[in-house]
């Protein structure tokens, strides 16, 4: 494309001064007579230089298109990354509230287990102070009857001994 604009600029230069030549010499032509050469010369040089004007229309034509295509993209550029800003936010913004939901959750299960064990602990407690007792009861029912057996038996040895003695 720059070397198309080089060759445009080249061209056009000597066409400025092809087309300055004529307009001088166009008053000396007037007093004599246009030949059918003369006249085919001029319209070479009229095609000539609307080629010219043609080309830079064309070459400005792409380099006003080649701006609107920038513009284009850096709209669509800015455009993807306000998009994607916008994701990232939400994103943050989700994960955010979903490990507050979940601390919170934590901290409900936490207290509901500190709970279950003081309530576990204590069933524990009590069946434990109930077995005790129990057994504290137990043994003391049987070392009551230990000794009453043993009275007992103590008094049928005496009584066996006190008949012998006799």
């Amino acid at each position: 494309m720059a070397a198309q604009k080089e060759r445009t600029k080249k061209s056009a230069a000597p066409a400025e001064v092809k087309a300055e030549a004529p307009t001088e010499e166009a008053e000396p032509m007037a007093e004599r007579p246009k030949s059918a050469l003369d006249e085919v010369m001029s319209q070479a040089e009229r095609a000539y230089a609307a080629y010219m004007d043609a080309e830079r229309q064309v070459a400005k034509a792409y380099h006003e298109n080649e701006m609107q295509v920038a513009k284009a993209y850096k709209r669509a550029e800015a455009q993807a990354y306000r998009a994607y800003e916008s994701i990232v936010m939400q994103a943050s913004k989700d994960r955010d509230e979903a490990l507050a939901k979940a601390a919170k959750a934590r901290e409900g299960l936490m207290q509901r287990a500190e709970e279950a064990h003081k309530a576990a602990e204590a069933a524990a407690s009590s069946a434990h102070e109930a077995a005790v007792s129990e057994a504290a009861k137990a043994r003391d029912e049987n070392v009551a009857k230990a000794w009453a057996v043993r009275d007992e038996t103590i008094e049928q040895a005496w009584q066996i001994y006190s008949k012998i003695a006799r």
